[in-house]
């Protein structure tokens, strides 16, 4: 990679944050500065506070707003890229006579995703999966909901892991720990994580999750009655 293509991924993101609609730049980790406030606003804090916020130096503003952005813009990008990359796995499991941890091993998206369920990664999953992937991703537009079911908490950290290889590929300025940070406000409270620890999803250690557990059976339904989960992928 050259000098010239960093420039222009970096500048095709930060256009690409004009469209990340549903999620603020505070939410995403950039810390206000007084200067920005309404009066109403500055009253939420306190002075000591807001004189350690006002110390920050223009150039320091702006290198801290332009790194925001630059995530915001990742975010976007790479929910684009993460449904594209579904919908070529979908392809390689239409191919497949048999569903087996080596053939999802070596696919782009469903690799992802709890190894110990593997072989249950078949097309209608993967169908399913796309529908909720679809639904979160359309949230950092219209404005960010909560994951109302396990599959689609685990759309956000595979929407994730594609924005850290566009990262790492790119090299790209991003906030210090930007991961946690988004996981902590796209993932609040979830469950999901628990499915990547050794021995997750056997029988004698599920972990119970209204209104079932973390087995693959239970990925699509919603966590509360009426939740918003896509009907397709309830199905």
């Amino acid at each position: 990679m050259n000098a010239d293509e960093d420039d222009d991924i970096t500048e095709e993101l930060l256009a690409d944050s004009e469209k990340l609609t549903g999620l603020s730049l505070e939410l995403l980790g950039l810390d206000p500065h007084p200067d920005d406030m309404t009066a109403e606003q500055r009253l939420q804090f306190d002075p000591e506070d807001l004189a350690e916020m006002a110390t920050e130096s223009p150039g320091e503003r702006e290198r801290s707003v332009r790194q925001t952005r630059l995530l915001a813009g990742l975010l976007w990008n790479s929910s684009s890229i993460l449904i594209d990359q579904l919908f070529r796995d979908l392809g390689t499991l239409h191919e497949l006579e048999t569903v087996t941890p080596e053939a999802i091993a070596g696919t782009s998206v469903l690799s992802s995703l709890p190894p110990q369920f593997a072989s249950s990664y078949d097309a209608k999953f993967t169908q399913r999966f796309i529908v909720v992937a679809s639904d979160v991703t359309a949230s950092l537009a219209r404005g960010w909901t909560a994951p109302g079911c396990l599959a689609g908490e685990l759309a956000v950290r595979c929407l994730l892991d594609q924005a850290r290889i566009t990262e790492d590929i790119y090299e790209l300025d991003l906030p210090e720990e930007w991961r946690t940070i988004v996981e902590e406000v796209l993932l609040e409270d979830a469950d999901s994580e628990t499915l990547y620890a050794d021995g997750a999803g056997e029988a004698d250690t599920a972990v119970e999750h209204s209104p079932g557990n973390l087995d693959v059976r239970h990925w699509f339904q919603p966590f509360a009655p009426g939740g918003a989960v896509p009907p397709y992928a309830c199905s």
